[in-house]
């Protein structure tokens, strides 16, 4: 059979049994990454591997860092040298990157983190499952900034959530993170990848050579009026005929350093309005059976999936329980959360009783906290948890959403389960 043009230009289609960590590489091939730079670890060498055969393949660069500081490091470089580029890691290697995934949001770079979740602290569990990254996502690196973090909960969601990532961080100028975790990024399912020519691709601002007079361009202009609206202004390519400098200290619209607490409140005004003022854009969820819900599950990435059967299960008991999957973490959908979290007061004011949200994680309270918070005391929430190296047992989330319901538990042994739930 004659080979497509895709298969010509070395790119993947078709409908494939694949790995969670290689649906991940060949989502990063097609939304254009032709830079990987990475240090092999526990759950994420797979993706590494991957891309080390497939990137020079399509013309691409691997290069195996010595470490994670140097592989963050080195992707920020490849951006601002004009190529789409994408690191991936998990556990420690995640901490490690933290100091320049906030010289890659200070810059304005555009690129992708993939985390590959695993047990910890420290070393912990290398091979096995953890949630436990998720508020270091958030608040990892130091400052004040707004970060990106996409959760998906199977291999065919890592090869689309990988392309959106990229969309994100091209069209925001900023660093992107996919949290998967070991489940996910080890598991072998069903991936329906479609021809190139189907699929959206999202391309930084860019200014070329000849668009504006070399000693007139800005690399972090604003919008004449201010910066209220989140303007992303365009980047150049080194190279190209302008003169760049970027740094990771305080700076102005060419990129040279500020020091003073007006040129500060400009830059920290960029970082955090070119996210909250897309948010409603940014953030996604899936949602099933939230009108008339008394108990409604939050959850995210494996634990989402984990949760679908014991919600069954509960409303087969006459539990109405509703679903809120998680598929955007960061920005967080706090106006969702309160409004679920009202309307789930107003209906047991009228019932005579109180809704209340059930968060599952394989941790021991992360993303709870934000549901709490949003949440304000409009309804109770209870935690489903557990400390990492299983899945949650799907009977021990059934018996935290009867509890929040105000429902006998079960006495049925919930094995790697922290015992009932808390109310926060």
């Amino acid at each position: 059979m004659r080979p497509t043009g895709s298969q010509e230009k070395g790119l993947l289609t078709g409908v494939h049994f694949m790995l969670g960590d290689h649906a991940a590489a060949e989502g990063a091939i097609l939304a254009g990454c032709r830079f990987f730079a990475g240090y092999p670890i526990t759950p994420a060498t797979e993706i590494a591997e991957r891309m080390s055969v497939r990137l020079p393949q399509i013309g691409g660069v691997y290069i195996q860092m010595e470490d994670e500081l140097a592989s963050m490091n080195a992707i920020l470089g490849g951006s601002w040298a004009g190529v789409k580029s994408m690191t991936a890691t998990s556990g420690p290697g995640f901490s490690l990157m933290m100091e320049n995934l906030g010289l890659g949001i200070m810059l304005e770079t555009p690129c992708v983190l993939v985390n590959v979740q695993r047990g910890g602290p420290s070393t912990g569990l290398p091979t096995l499952v953890g949630q436990q990254d998720m508020m270091q996502a958030r608040w990892g690196s130091h400052g004040d900034y707004e970060i990106i973090a996409l959760s998906p909960t199977s291999p065919q969601e890592l090869f689309d959530l990988t392309i959106r990532a990229f969309n994100l961080a091209e069209k925001y100028r900023s660093p992107v993170l996919v949290m998967t975790d070991a489940e996910v990024g080890h598991m072998t399912e069903k991936v329906v990848i479609p021809p190139p020519e189907e699929i959206e691709i999202v391309n930084r601002p860019l200014v070329r050579k000849g668009d504006v007079e070399p000693d007139h361009f800005r690399i972090y202009r604003d919008r004449p009026g201010g910066n209220g609206d989140g303007y992303v202004s365009p980047m150049a390519i080194a190279g190209e005929g302008y003169r760049i400098h970027v740094t990771g200290l305080t700076h102005d619209e060419r990129g040279y350093p500020g020091m003073n607490a007006q040129t500060q409140e400009w830059n920290i005004a960029r970082l955090l309005n070119k996210i909250r003022a897309h948010r409603h854009e940014i953030i996604q969820v899936e949602e099933q059976n939230l009108d008339d819900a008394e108990v409604v599950v939050v959850s995210y990435g494996i634990s989402a999936r984990t949760s679908l059967w014991p919600i069954e299960l509960a409303r087969q008991e006459g539990i109405r329980v509703g679903y809120l999957r998680l598929i955007t973490v960061w920005p967080f959908p706090e106006e969702r959360i309160r409004e679920l979290a009202g309307a789930m007061r107003a209906r047991g004011m009228r019932a005579g009783g109180t809704g209340a949200f059930v968060v599952p994680e394989i941790n021991m309270g992360q993303i709870v906290r934000e549901v709490e918070r949003c949440a304000a005391g409009q309804a109770q929430v209870f935690g489903a948890n557990c400390a990492g190296g299983d899945i949650l047992d799907p009977h021990h989330v059934l018996d935290i959403i009867r509890q929040a319901a105000g429902r006998p538990s079960s006495s049925y042994p919930r094995a790697g389960a922290t015992g009932e739930g808390q109310e926060r």
